[in-house]
């Protein structure tokens, strides 16, 4: 009983100090690479509310950018790992007679090496004798890079360099929360960053404006709640023909006359309104296209009573 309670452990132990012995270790292997960090030191959004400050008029094209400003590390990343190759007892039923005879060659070849002073390489005379011993160890296999695995030893890095860097790209396509009065509009930049704000159009069509002396403009990132404000003053002037303007504008164009299409082009004119006058003058234009004698007799009266030369853009196509 005593016996046969000792061989138990006795042979455990064996084995494992035969598994932990076994593996052939391979030259160590390195990887280089580079490695950048970006760190944001600084992020911020501008409005360009444009000059003047005060609304004359009741369009305004106003850009909006995100500025940030990074430091940015370069670094050498260099990775270190410890190869082996795993021990597989089935392999030494080749490699032993392998092994026996590359020890033999060996021997041979540092013979010979003697007679050719030295001439052979080293894969010869000392790489046939290395080989034949592993194989000849039943406790390890041969060096196989096939075969070898890697485990990682160590990580160093180097710092290469440490920079600045600084950028400013537009507000593309985002929302911008404008606020007038007790209302509240949310509109959206284009590709550009630009925002195209008027005051005669939707969703400031339909609401009293008269008593709005400043619009508020705001835009803020969610990820991080970086946000910018600024306003923008509406002049007492614009504010009194703003109601005027919407009427001649929206007013339903198909139930007037030639006479009255003129005299709304005229007097938006009159107001100080050209952009609005020239859009409205070539929605009439486009309005008459099927007409040609109408379209004609608008044209005509639009230089004689209002002195405009308007032309269909659509000759020219």
């Amino acid at each position: 009983m005593f016996v046969r309670s000792f061989i138990r452990p006795g042979a455990a132990l064996c084995g494992a100090l035969l598994l932990s012995a076994c593996a052939n270790h391979l030259p160590q292997r390195s990887e280089h690479e580079e490695r950048v960090e970006r760190k944001l030191l600084n992020h911020s959004l501008q409005i360009e509310t444009g000059e003047p400050r005060v609304l004359e008029l009741p369009q305004r094209r106003m850009r909006i950018s995100e500025q940030k400003t990074f430091e940015v590390t370069e670094f050498e990343v260099t990775r270190r790992y410890d190869r082996y190759t795993p021990y597989q007892p089935w392999r030494e039923l080749y490699e032993v007679p392998l092994g026996a005879l590359a020890v033999v060659a060996g021997i041979g070849a540092n013979v010979v090496n003697v007679v050719a002073l030295g001439s052979l390489p080293d894969s010869a005379t000392k790489g046939w004798i290395s080989y034949g011993f592993a194989g000849l160890n039943p406790a390890m296999n041969v060096q196989s890079n096939g075969r070898s695995q890697q485990n990682l030893a160590s990580i160093d890095e180097k710092q290469l360099d440490k920079r600045m860097e600084y950028s400013s790209l537009p507000w593309a396509e985002r929302p911008v929360l404008v606020k007038a009065g007790k209302d509240s509009h949310e509109l959206t930049t284009d590709r550009n960053g630009m925002l195209r704000l008027n005051l005669l159009d939707e969703p400031f069509a339909e609401q009293d404006l008269s008593r709005v002396g400043t619009l508020l403009l705001s835009v803020e990132d969610p990820q991080d709640n970086v946000r910018a404000d600024a306003s923008l003053m509406v002049s007492r002037t614009l504010r009194g023909k703003l109601l005027e303007a919407h009427a001649l504008i929206y007013d339903d164009l198909e139930d007037d006359e030639v006479p009255q299409w003129v005299h709304r082009v005229k007097r938006l004119s009159d107001l100080g309104l050209e952009e609005e006058a020239n859009e409205l003058e070539q929605s009439l234009i486009e309005l008459t296209r099927n007409d040609p004698e109408l379209q004609q007799d608008f044209l005509k009266s639009l230089m004689k009573d209002a002195g405009r030369i308007a032309a269909d853009p659509g000759q020219n196509n």
